[in-house]
């Protein structure tokens, strides 16, 4: 099985990602993309961050262990949000970057992404390549010819400015309730909106190391959406742990999930195309045609949104989980500028959140994971693709559905929408089914 997987390399600290694991990956990356030409004509520079995590500290340990014992300068720059490690790896002109973050997912899980010169996510190629250099002999360099590692204490508010450049307005009059994940957006994402102008309240903003993501963030809006009636907020802001992503509550409650954030946007920028993933909401993608904006859509995963609008010169795309990618101001998704583009929405259009987002209509959308089964066998099961044609033929116009082996974890999922919520349970549910009965694992 592949070690890569949709987002960088995942998985149970220090028993699947290992310090081991780690140092070796960080070698095999520096190999890999000094041979790629990175590192031409000069000594190479890498970028390392990491989210709240507890095990982040011994794998940035690992991590910059590796990296300069294969020749590498290595500038730290502790908690910060994934997108920041993109944006500085790009702003200093360094060679490669790295984020130490499982992002949403729990507590006890790790991750580790890799950017490269730029600050884009590395394509299948290379993380193919840095995988199959794990373990291979090298020629160790010595002498000064090692790595130093450097603490820097700027980058923090060197990502602030570049957050803030983005507005054009001030965000004066708005109230915002912001849901930090107990993550890596804990300290920046409400320093960014205050000195945007607006007023902020910040919760799950206090990380211990532990409770990153528990029962807070992009994946538990339930707090959000309690404290922004409890204060009357004009919008809640939830990150998820490495804060990549952006959700949004408005003043009543309702939640405003990326589809209708990138709806938003497009229509107020009037963008000629937006890119989705398979994974975006039909409505969306009928209200996007309504207003004379062409819907492109890629695999899910916010690097395949990118390779796409880089290669047709898309400017804006994202995903429903709240990955907005705004190339006018970043290549990667960055809740944090996300949230700050909607904000100066709200502000330069008088609009509420909820009357914005009466841009589109959310089509019902049932998604059922279906765990413990062979998800490398769907792509080849008949029958299973013969259920899902019929299906499809029953929904017509009026529905859609989404069968796929996820990208991180060891599951199927199936989704389903369609004119009502009892249609598109009852569809979603009996193909669910029919997955765990072709599909499952033969003790």
């Amino acid at each position: 099985m592949a070690l890569f997987g949709t987002d960088g390399v995942r998985g149970l600290a220090n028993r699947d990602l290992t310090a081991e694991l780690a140092l070796d990956l960080a070698v095999a990356a520096a190999h890999i993309l000094g041979e790629a030409g990175a590192f031409t004509g000069h000594r190479p520079k890498a970028i390392v961050g990491q989210d709240s995590r507890a095990s982040g500290d011994f794998l940035e340990a690992a991590v910059i262990a590796g990296l300069a014992s294969a020749g590498v300068d290595v500038y730290r720059v502790g908690i910060l949000p994934t997108p920041a490690i993109a944006h500085l790896v790009a702003e200093s002109g360094a060679d490669l970057g790295v984020m130490i973050s499982a992002s949403h997912n729990p507590m006890p899980d790790n991750g580790i992404k890799f950017f490269s010169k730029g600050g884009g996510k590395l394509d299948d190629a290379l993380e193919a390549a840095i995988e199959a250099r794990l373990n291979e002999p090298w020629e160790r360099p010595t002498g000064a010819n090692v790595g130093r590692v450097v603490l820097d204490e700027s980058a923090s508010e060197r990502y602030l400015f570049h957050l803030l450049s983005s507005l054009s307005i001030s965000l004066q009059g708005l109230k915002v309730v912001v849901d930090c994940a107990n993550g890596a957006s804990s300290e920046v994402a409400p320093e960014a909106y205050v000195r945007a102008g607006a007023e902020v309240t910040a919760i799950s903003n206090n990380p211990t190391g532990w409770n990153i993501n528990e029962n807070c963030g992009s994946t538990h809006l339930e707090n959000l959406i309690a404290k922004v009636k409890e204060v009357g907020a004009d919008i809640g802001i939830a990150h998820d742990g490495d804060a990549d992503r952006c959700l949004a509550i408005d003043a009543a409650g309702n939640v405003i999930d990326g589809d209708f954030i990138m709806a938003i946007l497009a229509a107020h920028w009037q963008v000629p195309t937006v890119v989705g993933t398979v994974m975006s909401n039909l409505g969306f993608i009928k209200a996007m045609q309504k207003n004379g904006i062409s819907v492109e859509t890629t695999s899910v995963g916010d690097r395949y949104v990118l390779e796409k609008m880089l290669a047709d010169d898309h400017h804006l795309g994202g995903e429903q989980s709240g990955h907005i990618i705004m190339r006018k101001f970043a290549n990667t998704g960055d809740g944090v500028l996300t949230a700050l583009q909607l904000m100066q929405t709200m502000v330069a259009s008088q609009q509420s959140l909820a009357d914005l987002s009466k841009v589109m209509k959310r089509y019902p959308q049932v998604l059922i994971n279906v765990k413990n089964v062979n998800k490398s066998a769907l792509e080849t099961s008949e029958t299973i693709k013969g259920h899902i044609l019929s299906m499809e033929e029953e929904l017509a116009e009026t529905g859609r559905i989404l069968v796929r082996a996820s990208g991180t974890e060891s599951l199927v999922r199936v989704m389903v929408e369609a004119e009502s919520e009892a249609q598109a349970e009852q569809i979603a549910h009996k193909l669910a089914e029919i997955v765990r009965s072709e599909l499952e694992i033969t003790k």
